[in-house]
């Protein structure tokens, strides 16, 4: 048992929707609380076979409110649950018609309301890490895949938020730290016992968040208010480089809430030419965008029906894939190919788990992967000089 810095519950900083389900990096897997009448359970996906498919894993009891999972690479779904100061970590598996229940530890955190939360699923998907904040300073927590239960990895100085993977060896997290009453978006070493190092400094007054990373193309979608104070809006910049953020007038859509949720990976040196896809949150509901940075407009598409909205994940040729769960189909996913030419044109949705035509046949063999890319050291951004470059 370790005790933890605290700090009051709260919604998150940047005000980003949460995502239906959350997916593993390589896509292999899935997990999600299911609902089971007024009541929740967790349940896994399986994404790499021929036609995804749902194990339930019901514990004893319904899960409350504010339960956390998480999928690892072997197929184990990690469980943070919340119970009187402390918080518990499990890996859940199936065992026949039950559920097996590996207990790894608790972090005790000792004043009522604790704010402790799992950070996205880490490359390679053999660890998984919880981010707590403090008054004064947030910490990042190992909670699964060490030696001896949760271990703290690092303590940085300020309160965190967000959290991306910038590397493919997950050793580089982006927090977005507020300081001073900013918000900065910074690099974690995890190898060098967390140092610390300035990713975004646009403006000097302004709030810089890193939304979205890819680690093959370097491409990191960004928010900040340094092109219009008191407005936020949605840059784009490469990670490494020296060139600025562009702020694209296509992003910013009135009285609409835009949130990237999924890089298109293997574009080794090519950012530009990477599919972004958009969670859009209106007054009607909930879409899904389509973009490139190359691009000077955004594709809008309706969203399967049962989307688990904000998940989603694309494959290297170009492929959005969009989970969905229904009555008729309790685990789909729909495809949708990235939109091509400049008028952002798509191809044809397709479906799988029992909705939606086919997937089109390509016709022509996959390409060969590409080489793993090596992670560049952060450069800290810029705000673009509207007056030199044009933004697209």
């Amino acid at each position: 048992m370790t005790a933890c810095a605290i700090e009051p519950e709260a919604a998150p900083e940047d005000g980003a929707p949460q995502s239906g389900c959350t997916i593993t990096v390589d896509g292999a897997y899935a997990a999600r609380l299911a609902p089971a009448g007024d009541s929740w359970f967790p349940e896994r996906w399986t994404l790499d076979s021929p036609e995804p498919y749902a194990v339930p894993l019901p514990g004893n009891q319904p899960e409350e409110p504010g339960t956390e999972v998480q999928p690892m690479g072997d197929g184990r779904v990690l469980i943070h649950r919340r119970a009187e100061g402390r918080h518990l970590f499990s890996l859940l598996y199936p065992t026949g018609p039950g559920t097996g229940e590996l207990l790894i530890g608790a972090v005790q955190c000792p004043e009522e309301g604790a704010r402790l939360r799992l950070l996205p699923p880490a490359p390679g998907g053999e660890r998984a890490y919880a981010l707590a904040v403090g008054r004064r300073s947030s910490t990042v927590w190992l909670v699964a895949g060490g030696a001896f239960g949760p271990e703290q990895v690092a303590e940085i100085p300020g309160r965190c938020s967000g959290g991306v993977w910038l590397d493919r060896a997950g050793r580089l997290l982006a927090l977005d730290r507020e300081t001073g009453g900013r918000t900065k978006a910074v690099v974690v070493d995890l190898e060098r016992a967390g140092e610390v190092s300035p990713l975004l400094q646009i403006a000097e007054g302004s709030d810089d968040r890193l939304l979205l990373a890819d680690p093959d193309s370097g491409l990191l979608l960004i928010r900040s208010d340094a092109p219009s104070p008191g407005e936020e809006r949605l840059g784009w910049g490469v990670l490494g480089s020296t060139l600025p953020v562009r702020f694209p007038e296509c992003l910013r859509l009135p009285d609409c809430v835009v949130t990237p949720f999924a890089i298109q990976p293997g574009q080794v040196l090519l950012p530009e030419s990477c599919g972004v896809a958009l969670r859009i949150d209106g007054p009607v509901g909930s879409w899904v965008g389509l973009w490139r940075p190359d691009r000077r407009q955004v594709h809008h598409l309706a969203a399967p029906y049962g989307w688990l909205a904000g998940a989603g994940m694309w494959t290297r040729d170009g492929v959005l894939q969009l989970p969905y769960a229904t009555a008729e189909v309790p685990c789909g996913v729909a495809r949708v190919a990235a939109p091509s030419g400049e008028t952002g044109e798509s191809g044809d949705a397709g479906g799988s788990g029992g909705a939606g035509p086919e997937d089109p046949a390509r016709g022509e063999p996959a390409p060969p992967d590409p080489p793993e890319p090596v992670a560049p050291r952060p450069v800290p951004l810029q705000q673009a000089p509207l007056g030199r470059l044009v933004t697209k």
